[in-house]
């Protein structure tokens, strides 16, 4: 087995070493993470600049690769160029807060995890629902064995790289392992718009901009990663690529909009 891993809070973020240390018992583990925290980056690439991937040397983290780039950017590089055979399964996080409902379309650590499953490979974006890295190891064991039931009973059918692979986005609840014994498949929940920009004055003088804290959640109902999460349960949301909407799709070839 062999296992790339990302993050978007960055090579040296707590939740990258302790699900890379969870995970190495599992096989082959290479891991190349940004350089710089890049939450918010989404599927962004950098294509304006050339990147560099650099190695760590010695301690808890050797032979930790790591890119001045996106999470987009390490996980392309990996499968593009850098490693000379893919991966079965792609692995981001553990991320320093939640990513549920619209957040994934905001979210590097979706975002690496996304870049796998459009090389065809299998992926599992891992996140904890609140900041400050409590309760960390705990974490990381329940998404080692969330790993582990991908490998064994894999949602597709198969593990190996597929035209459609599997997208799981996991939010994990701060408590302790004992207490992380319920997961919950879920889909995704929905936000209030998110609260209004944060206005201040540079030492210049000159207005700069917040960008403002999420809104509350306005579909929490059963089934969501929401409601999941305010139950203390660990959330697994299968997600796919394709953002069609059929519906509107279907109406729009009935009303005739094909024009020839």
């Amino acid at each position: 087995m062999h296992i790339l891993i990302s993050n978007d809070d960055g090579y040296l973020a707590p939740g990258l070493l302790a699900l890379v240390n969870a995970l190495r018992p599992l096989g082959q583990v290479t891991v190349i993470a940004p350089e710089q925290n890049c939450s918010g980056a989404s599927n962004s690439l950098t294509l304006s600049r050339p990147l560099t991937v650099n190695r760590v040397v010695g301690g808890e983290r050797d032979n930790f690769l790591y890119v001045n780039g996106t999470p987009t950017d390490c996980v392309h590089i990996a499968l593009t160029g850098l490693l000379d055979t893919k991966p079965d399964i792609v692995v981001s996080g553990i991320n320093q807060g939640e990513n549920m409902g619209e957040d994934v379309l905001y979210s590097g650590t979706v975002a690496a995890a996304i870049e796998g499953v459009m090389f065809g490979i299998p992926a599992i974006a891992f996140s904890q629902v609140d900041k400050g890295w409590t309760r960390l190891e705990d974490a990381a064991q329940v998404a080692r064995d969330i790993v582990v039931q991908q490998i064994e009973n894999p949602v597709d059918g198969h593990l190996l790289p597929t035209e459609k692979p599997t997208l799981l986005n996991v939010n994990i609840p701060n408590r302790s392992y004992a207490e992380l014994q319920s997961w919950r498949v879920t889909r995704l929940g929905n936000r209030h718009h998110s609260q209004d920009v944060i206005m201040q004055h540079s030492p210049r003088g000159e207005p700069i901009y917040w960008i403002g804290p999420p809104g509350i959640a306005r579909d929490a109902t059963e089934g969501t990663d929401f409601h999941a999460i305010e139950h203390g349960q660990v959330s697994v949301t299968p997600m796919q690529l394709d953002l069609s909407h059929v519906v509107t799709r279907q109406h729009m070839l009935e009303s005739n909009w094909n024009k020839n």
